[in-house]
């Protein structure tokens, strides 16, 4: 296990990168991956930002995001790979990123440590927020364009700072990141109120059709391309509707389940408190955090839902006996 002032060093030693992160990539994914490019940039470093599926509709007004390369394989030359928010290295869905040298920083419980340099911190409530130590062990200022990724990795993984595992350091950097110039206020308009009609009318559609169970504290949602066609909703629209049904008092555990081109299912979980999703996830290989993570489902999803049910169903009253 490294230290931030040893990832600092590592990239210190070598002079061009390819930085990418996960498969379908959120905001701390994209903001992290840029606020380090950008400080890399800062220090006359060469950077290539590689990711294989587009960045989701709300963040593609941010500084840079335009430079991202989507692709399922890379032969780009660099001296090395940062892997960031990956817990192992077939997360980011791209070939070729097996080279001599990988950073691999994260903060995700079940981390590989699959890099020659590994720095994962599971107290840090995104993995910007990681970045930002490592940008300081850099010597780079913090510019606007830094700290509004900074912001965005921070805003979007904490939900708008209502779950996870915030500290004292998560406001200061927000401190911070008002002291570079930026407008938090303006940010989270553009991160959480820059959705399309679509998105809007796909939302009364999806929860009307919400499943509740286990005395209404569990909720199933579900979305398929018809309901996207008929709401004039694109998948840019999905972004975040998991977290809606946590709004009311009774519901503590949500599962989102939106079929994929190949027959999979891609699934999202979301919970409030002690309840630990992450457990749920991985009965289909998937992870994440303890109140948000996530799992693709490749068998008949009719059959396998009463199955999620079940153990959402069991991760709230284990998480009940544990507080009794």
């Amino acid at each position: 296990m490294s230290s931030p002032t040893e990832v600092a060093r590592a990239l210190m030693a070598h002079q061009s990168f390819l930085l990418t992160s996960h498969a379908r990539p959120d905001g701390d994914a994209i903001g992290s991956q840029l606020a380090l490019g950008l400080a890399l940039e800062a220090l006359g470093k060469t950077v290539r930002f590689i990711d294989r599926d587009p960045v989701p509709g709300p963040y593609r007004n941010f500084p840079a995001v335009d430079r991202i390369e989507l692709t399922r394989h890379t032969d780009a030359p660099a001296d090395a790979v940062v892997v960031l928010e990956c817990s192992d290295l077939s997360r980011p869905g791209v070939t070729g990123l097996d080279r001599p040298v990988i950073i691999n920083i994260d903060h995700h419980l079940g981390n590989t440590l699959y890099g020659t340099v590994n720095w994962f911190d599971l107290s840090a409530a995104a993995c910007g927020e990681m970045v930002a130590e490592i940008i300081d062990q850099l010597g780079v200022a913090w510019t606007p364009a830094v700290a509004s990724h900074l912001y965005l990795a921070l805003a979007t993984d904490t939900g708008g700072f209502r779950y996870g595992p915030m500290s004292a350091r998560t406001f200061d950097i927000c401190r911070r990141i008002v002291l570079a110039g930026v407008s938090p206020a303006a940010l989270s308009r553009e991160i959480f109120d820059n959705y399309s009609i679509g998105r809007v009318k796909l939302t009364g559609t999806l929860l009307g059709a919400m499943e509740l169970h286990h005395d209404q504290r569990v909720v199933l949602l579900y979305i398929d391309d018809r309901m996207l066609e008929a709401s004039g909703a694109t998948g840019d629209d999905i972004e975040g509707l998991v977290n809606l049904p946590l709004g009311a008092r009774e519901v503590v555990a949500v599962a989102l389940g939106k079929r994929q081109a190949d027959g999979t299912h891609r699934v999202s979980l979301r919970s409030k408190g002690a309840i630990d999703v992450r457990a749920v996830a991985l009965a289909w290989a998937g992870g994440g955090h303890r109140n948000a993570a996530g799992c693709t489902i490749s068998g008949d999803y009719a059959l396998e839902k009463d199955r999620l049910v079940a153990l959402l169903s069991a991760a709230v009253d284990d998480a009940g006996r544990q507080s009794d």
